[in-house]
């Protein structure tokens, strides 16, 4: 861990609430997934390198990590794509930049927001690369993402204030 804690500034950023959100289910779990997309990418924002791809627990978990793993998750789940090994979602190679990840992140959720938008019904299937099975619903989906963006929130929350002290959102 970089510093001690009485050598890192520490910031606290004021928390934003939940968002309010529209009256139908749909802009519900969207916005609570939009507001914890938004969580993540400022968790990295502004974090120097090497930092911010130091792992910051025995696993070697870390900010551009996780990042990049979440691009991956949204590109299986709302556009279909396949992801070959998903350990390798979590290491960020050599080339990968904090800029280039988070433009990478913008544009995937950006396209996934048009596929969730377009979706006339949530008990409609998501994409989904071929599978066996049925392809879980657009709703299944949604909350899924709620549930994985929010428990990988959690953790850059951590990792962040390893870091650099920081807390909030």
């Amino acid at each position: 861990m970089p510093g001690n804690r009485a050598q890192r500034s520490r910031t606290r950023a004021k928390d934003t609430t939940p968002p309010r959100t529209g009256a139908d289910e749909k802009a519900t779990l969207r916005g609570f997934l939009d507001y914890l997309r938004n969580a993540v990418a400022d968790k990295v924002a502004g974090v120097p390198e090497p930092e911010v791809r130091t792992g910051g627990v025995p696993s070697g978990t870390n900010l551009l990590g996780l990042l990049k793993h979440l691009v991956f998750v949204e590109q299986f789940y709302f556009l279909g794509e396949d992801v070959g090994d998903w350990r390798a979602t979590m290491r960020p190679s050599a080339e990968d930049t904090i800029d280039g990840v988070l433009a990478d992140y913008r544009k995937t959720v950006e396209r996934a927001n048009q596929v969730i938008d377009a979706c006339p019904d949530l008990a409609l299937p998501a994409p989904r690369p071929p599978r066996p099975g049925p392809a879980p619903s657009m709703r299944w989906v949604l909350v899924h993402m709620i549930e994985e963006t929010g428990r990988h929130a959690g953790h850059a929350d951590i990792l962040r204030e390893q870091i650099d002290g920081s807390t909030g959102r």
